[in-house]
């Protein structure tokens, strides 16, 4: 199959770049980080290209899907994975930070599921695979952008799949928990403490007690991808160790 990966210079993206192309997936690695997209492309090797692909862009869309399909023959898996998060109280968040945050994760999907839609037709039908968050089945305090547009591509998710199952292209949507990656991490805060702190969190919220890898979102997403996922469209995949599946957090006892 052929996939094109927004976001896949760094973190999950290049994970699941990677992974693809492991499994035979000939890969665009899609991003605007341009000279460590396109290390990733070229240390995965012939089965990879980079394009540069400002996601809010309808331009860049649809230059990164032409050079796709002129490279590798065609388009059968699109993940969006291409995300930004910026943090404040709802009484301190700028108009321009919402808007930021939401062009790239709500807007950037739609431009990439709608420049999708030709070529998977011509190739008979594909899989969109959207990556959301587990903070687009629930509330998150002091990232009310992030949230929007995380609930928001799980709206879109299944609107597309109502209207594109007639063409063969199915569109499901993962909703990572905490995963360590550059999203969202201050500057001059370390991957090493990023990740302390969510395995913290993870220890104490989640029942399996550890924070995601990337390499557990892209095995998912490789199997949204491939044929073995054929009947599931519109629907929401969770993978966060268990956090939302109830309340309280596990050892937690609300009476003696």
């Amino acid at each position: 199959k052929v996939a094109l990966i927004s976001g896949a210079a760094r973190g999950m993206g290049q994970s699941h770049a990677r992974l693809f192309a492991a499994e035979g997936a000939r890969v665009a690695v899609c991003d605007v980080i341009d000279g460590e997209g396109a290390a990733v492309a070229e240390d995965i090797g012939d089965s990879a290209l980079y394009l540069h692909l400002d996601v809010t862009r309808e331009d860049d869309w649809k230059a990164a899907v032409a050079a796709t399909v002129d490279a590798f023959g065609k388009l059968d898996v699109l993940v969006n994975n291409a995300g930004i998060a910026e943090g404040a109280p709802l009484a301190e968040m700028t108009l321009a930070s919402y808007r930021r945050v939401t062009e790239v994760n709500q807007t950037g999907v739609f431009l990439g599921m709608r420049a999708a839609i030709e070529p998977m037709t011509a190739a008979g039908g594909g899989s969109i695979v959207n990556i959301s968050s587990i903070d687009g089945l629930i509330g998150m305090n002091n990232i009310i952008g992030y949230v929007a547009s995380k609930w928001a591509v799980r709206g879109m998710t299944k609107a597309a799949a109502m209207e594109l199952g007639p063409r063969g292209i199915r569109v499901n949507s993962i909703h990572p928990g905490f995963v360590p990656t550059h999203l969202g991490t201050p500057e001059g805060v370390s991957p090493d403490a990023v990740r302390a702190t969510l395995d913290a969190h993870s220890e104490r919220l989640a029942p399996l007690g550890r924070a995601g890898t990337p390499e557990d979102i892209s095995r998912l997403a490789l199997f949204l991808a491939s044929d073995e996922s054929a009947y599931s469209t519109g629907s929401e995949f969770v993978a966060d160790g268990g956090v939302i599946a109830g309340y309280p957090a596990p050892g937690t006892r609300l009476s003696d």
